[in-house]
């Protein structure tokens, strides 16, 4: 049986970093991948929640935010569980074995030296993301 999962997107939001009881850093983020097929109105994306632990955890955190370009290997994994309301719930994730940054960070500083704007994170949802994000009542 092969489960192997191999996507190319831009996160949608900055990973976040945690440690488990044991010590373990895992990181949660996601990502909007364009679909290859565009609906009627443009650009269609699907969005992926993506884990990642250990050694790739800490590259995550500190090298890749909301924006970039990624590659992601990895697995699918169902889960269950029990939300804060006690509602029982089921998501599927990937859980990433590599996470490959594609492009580079985008630079902050301006050829005079001084500090650029930031992209605004209004104009970088609008490029990967429909008008509603699935992850955002999490």
């Amino acid at each position: 049986m092969i489960n192997r999962v191999i996507l190319a997107g831009r996160l949608t939001r900055d990973p976040e970093l945690r440690k488990t009881s044991t010590g373990k850093n895992v990181v949660s983020f996601s990502i909007a991948v364009d679909r290859r097929f565009k609906g009627q109105d443009g650009a269609d994306a699907d969005f992926f929640r993506i884990s990642a632990w250990g050694q790739t955890a800490e590259y995550v955190s500190n090298y890749v935010t909301k924006g970039r370009l990624v590659a992601v290997e990895g697995r699918l994994q169902q889960r269950k569980y029990t939300d804060n309301a006690g509602e029982s719930k089921e998501i599927v994730e990937v859980v990433a074995d590599n996470v490959s940054a594609l492009d580079r960070p985008r630079d902050r500083t301006g050829s005079d030296g001084e500090s650029a704007p930031a992209a605004s994170h209004a104009a970088v949802s609008e490029t990967i993301s429909p008008e509603y994000d699935p992850f955002e009542d999490e």
